[in-house]
């Protein structure tokens, strides 16, 4: 399993739907897309840091997660009306599960925004997908890139300064990503289009209700505050997903697993320019060897038949 099985950091990119591709994008480069999508997911994420002083991370997730569950829900809405009748228990479960680690997932990074570094909370939460990806491979030297990405995420930990706390919400939040992949595809097997993935999503979104209605209290009635959440929503949500949707249609998988293998980097300079998170040479050298260890673990890999609707 590659890495461009895991599309969507944060909640984005699940099962393609088979349609046109959209006009309003068809002009612009594959390459430029899946940048543009990494870009506006960790300006997401450093807006929704921004929040934390006057919003708790578990109020923010509940933003984020409903925007996102609202789109989708509107998009799909004709499908939503047919797509759960009939369906075995077996079916509900992988989507409520699917729901439940997206609702993990976002749950959990957000801790880790709030304790550590944007950049060094994305490095160590590109361990579960790279987790999934070696894990699915039977080449030896994946072992090299499994041992490099780990050392990788030791030095981060081995900071004087760093949150432990903060390291495990990341860690929690990339195994959050793992399950995200693994039933993803179980749940595009079952449900047509990206309806699956909107019902997981208010899944989440209900998951996440109490923890954000608890800790948010009368924030979550400022609309200053909404509008914000909306736009955590949309720039880490919806626009890299539609943006992930369109370059996935018109570029080979390998080498969206590649582009995305850049998001540490990206994190940690919206990190730098966003919130003045200015990281040490050590933590520069430590997100380098993750990205080195994802890049290394998808070259090589066989391109699977028509991947671009995969």
């Amino acid at each position: 399993m590659a890495l461009a099985e895991a599309p969507g950091h944060y909640g984005g990119a699940g099962p393609l739907p088979r349609r046109a591709a959209l006009p309003s994008l068809g002009s612009v480069p594959p390459p430029a897309l899946i940048l543009l999508g990494i870009v506006s997911v960790q300006v997401g994420a450093g807006l929704a840091k921004h929040m934390f002083d006057r919003m708790s991370p578990g109020a923010v997730v509940l933003l984020r997660l409903g925007t996102s569950a609202l789109v989708l829900a509107f998009l799909c809405r004709k499908a939503l009306r047919t797509e759960l009748r009939g369906r075995t228990r077996r079916d509900l479960a992988v989507v409520a599960g699917f729901g439940l680690t997206l609702a993990l997932m976002n749950f959990s990074i957000y801790q880790s925004f709030q304790r550590i570094p944007l950049g060094v909370a994305v490095t160590v939460e590109f361990l579960g997908p790279l987790v999934v990806a070696i894990a699915g491979s039977r080449r030896p030297r994946d072992l090299v890139w499994a041992l490099l990405a780990f050392a990788g995420v030791a030095m981060l930990a081995r900071g004087g300064s760093m949150d432990l706390v903060g390291i495990g919400f990341a860690l929690l939040a990339g195994a959050g990503w793992a399950g995200y992949i693994l039933l993803s595809a179980a749940t595009g097997q079952r449900f047509s289009g990206t309806s699956g993935l909107a019902i997981a999503s208010i899944v989440g979104t209900a998951a996440v209700l109490p923890v954000g209605v608890g800790t948010g209290g009368g924030a979550l009635l400022d609309p200053e505050l909404l509008l914000f959440g909306l736009g955590v929503g949309l720039l880490s949500s919806v626009i890299p997903y539609s943006l992930e949707l369109e370059a996935l249609r018109r570029m080979p998988a390998r080498l969206f697993s590649i582009l995305m293998s850049l998001e540490p980097a990206v994190a940690a300079l919206i990190g730098l320019v966003l919130l003045g998170e200015v990281l040490s040479g050590r933590q520069w050298a430590a997100i380098g060897c993750v990205i080195v260890a994802c890049v290394g673990a998808t070259l090589g890999q066989k391109e699977p038949p028509a991947a671009a609707e995969a």
